[in-house]
């Protein structure tokens, strides 16, 4: 039996259109931007430590993920790929390894560890939160289709050549839009050119927040917007969770991201 449909996953059955994935070639300024928004990030609240796990998109190695981890280890993380490799996927083993790296840092630290996902990324994140949530502190995932229809992206052809999956199981898909029990928040953009923004909203919930940011898909990863509000969230003391305040310079750039306009 399928799970009842939220407001932003009614009708929701097509990709970004072709102006939309022609503005993913923004990507590389967005980098560009983090750079130089350096004085502005270093009002990005500091951290306490902890250890955050970041996980890659698809095809996309730890490279990837190099400026946000050198980010937030310049805020006082103690930031760390998820060294796999490039993501083909979840091929057998994958989240078993995922497990692993998990474990080894809780028991190494002392302390929860925060997950970051990227695109697919994400998926793997709020899956091995399910698993062994008393090791997490928090998931934040950055543009992850984890709700929504599962075709309403511009990936999933390159997804099912990649892993030899076949799109629109709902044995596989139906799990993946119930949140895991630790305070979860998703980073999205209206203008995401690869996934369907609709498809990246959480049900907001004591636990669960969005984050609505200006960003191309494959650039949200580098982006300054979403720098800032990784680090606003990682940030919050342990088990006093809250969701994200738009008060303030510079948290009043983020817009509400329940509001009903397109864009």
């Amino acid at each position: 039996m399928h799970s009842p449909h939220h407001w932003y996953e009614i009708g929701m059955t097509e990709a970004p259109g072709l102006v939309r994935l022609a503005l993913e070639g923004r990507a590389p300024w967005e980098f560009g931007a983090a750079i130089a928004a350096k004085p502005l990030l270093r009002l990005a609240p500091k951290g306490d430590g902890h250890p955050v796990l970041v996980f890659p998109g698809l095809i996309a190695p730890d490279m990837s993920t190099l400026p946000l981890r050198r980010f937030l280890k310049g805020r006082g993380y103690a930031a760390v790929p998820w060294k796999q490799g490039i993501n083909l996927g979840p091929r057998e083993g994958v989240i078993e390894s995922c497990l692993g790296r998990l474990r080894d840092l809780y028991v190494a630290h002392g302390r929860k560890v925060s997950l970051i996902g990227w695109s697919l990324g994400g998926v793997y994140a709020r899956e091995v939160a399910k698993v062994y949530p008393d090791a997490v502190r928090q998931v934040i995932t950055l543009g992850t289709p984890f709700t929504g229809h599962p075709k309403a992206t511009n990936a999933w052809r390159l997804y099912e050549f990649v892993t030899g999956h076949k799109i629109g199981a709902a044995e596989l898909h139906e799990p993946l839009r119930t949140p895991p029990p630790v305070p979860t928040t998703s980073i999205f953009s209206r203008t995401d050119g690869v996934v369907a923004w609709q498809c990246s909203l959480e049900q907001e919930g004591p636990l669960a927040d969005n984050i609505e940011v200006e960003a191309s898909h494959l650039g949200m990863g580098l982006n300054p917007m979403t720098f800032f509000a990784i680090a606003d969230r990682l940030a919050q003391p342990e088990d006093e969770w809250q969701p994200f305040e738009r008060a303030g310079f510079p948290r009043m750039l983020y817009r509400n991201p329940q509001r009903r306009a397109r864009f």
